[in-house]
């Protein structure tokens, strides 16, 4: 037995003889019976137990009749509790633009380069409902052998970048599709996860933004310093959390309800009002914002699919509708 508590094993293992009994009791005018295990149990059991619950080969006679959900790159259509699919951009720096109303925008400039994806998960086989999307391009020979490998099985380009992000069953897409930039609409807001900048070891007034000691009256050698952390013999220790000097920035960080203010269907760039976290150079991931949800008529799903006929390097800048009312002749 694993080191998963026996509590939880015993009540599992009751649970599924309860399950057994019932079946049994509920087939009493048929000449066999058949106590079935639900999938449930027979995955807890693979996952967490070294004990066989169950014959593996029994289990799959029962489940003969299921087939494999069939994967299609289709449209389709969202419901309020679909959840789409992200993609991995790579941050090329800020600047500002000005809208039609002659208001300045701070942006940040995002290049969607060449997503696919590169590997499906699917609750039958791996126990969740997932989509691994690779990003760039790489040489064999700057990658380790498996990852040439899981490329190979999958039958995908070598990637530069790879990133799993957790989907519903109908947002799945097969391997190989292409989700370019147009998977966002402008005017929606979304969440961008990255790395923020690293600055090293840095003193206490620049990480945890303490006003410092006096510049005189005494003060000698104390100007930047962090002064007293704690008190004497009671509790005669330093609390945990204490804010002191230390490395700062390269942390994973997530700017929440970022507004998409153009893309560019033609050269895969997306830009988004106000700043991210990385510098420029890194990759950043990009999903539909999880507070400020987007209107789910308005999103393609699970990803926009071009048409046959459709000549991607002649695509306009498609801009965010910005209204018809001016905000500087707004009376107050």
């Amino acid at each position: 037995m694993s080191a998963l508590s026996r509590g939880l094993i015993s009540r599992l293992r009751l649970t599924t003889a309860t399950t057994a009994s019932t079946s049994t009791t509920t087939t009493t005018t048929t000449t066999t019976t058949n106590p079935s295990v639900s999938p449930f149990h027979f995955f807890f059991w693979r996952r967490f137990s070294s004990e066989a619950l169950v014959d593996g080969t029994e289990f799959n006679q029962d489940q003969h009749h299921h087939q494999p959900k069939i994967i299609e790159a289709k449209p389709g259509v969202m419901t309020p509790n679909s959840k789409r699919t992200g993609v991995i951009a790579l941050k090329c720096g800020m600047s500002a633009l000005w809208d039609k109303w002659g208001a300045r925008v701070p942006i940040t400039v995002l290049w969607v380069d060449d997503n696919i994806v590169s590997q499906v998960k699917t609750f039958d086989k791996e126990g969740i409902s997932a989509l691994q999307i690779g990003c760039g391009q790489k040489k064999e020979k700057h990658l380790s052998k498996s990852e040439v490998g899981h490329f190979r099985a999958q039958g995908v380009p070598l990637k530069r970048k790879l990133r799993e992000f957790p989907v519903t069953e109908d947002a799945l897409l097969p391997v190989g599709t292409e989700i370019g930039v147009r998977h966002f609409v402008p005017g929606q807001y979304v969440d961008v996860t990255g790395i923020t900048r690293g600055k090293g070891f840095q003193g206490v007034m620049k990480r945890h933004n303490f006003k410092g000691g006096p510049a005189s009256h005494g003060a000698s050698l104390s100007h930047r310093s962090i002064g007293s952390t704690g008190q004497r013999d009671a509790p005669g220790k330093v609390f945990k959390g204490r804010k002191m000097p230390g490395r700062m920035g390269a942390k994973q960080r997530t700017a929440k309800n970022v507004w998409v203010y153009k893309i560019d269907p033609a050269r895969n760039l997306m830009w988004v009002r106000g700043q991210v976290p990385g510098a420029e150079g890194n990759f950043v991931f990009i999903k539909d914002a999880v507070y400020k949800k987007p209107d789910v008529s308005m999103l393609p799903f699970p990803t926009y699919f071009a048409t046959e006929d459709e000549d991607t390097t002649e695509l306009e800048p498609i801009v965010a509708d910005l209204g018809e009312i001016d905000p500087f002749m707004v009376a107050d």
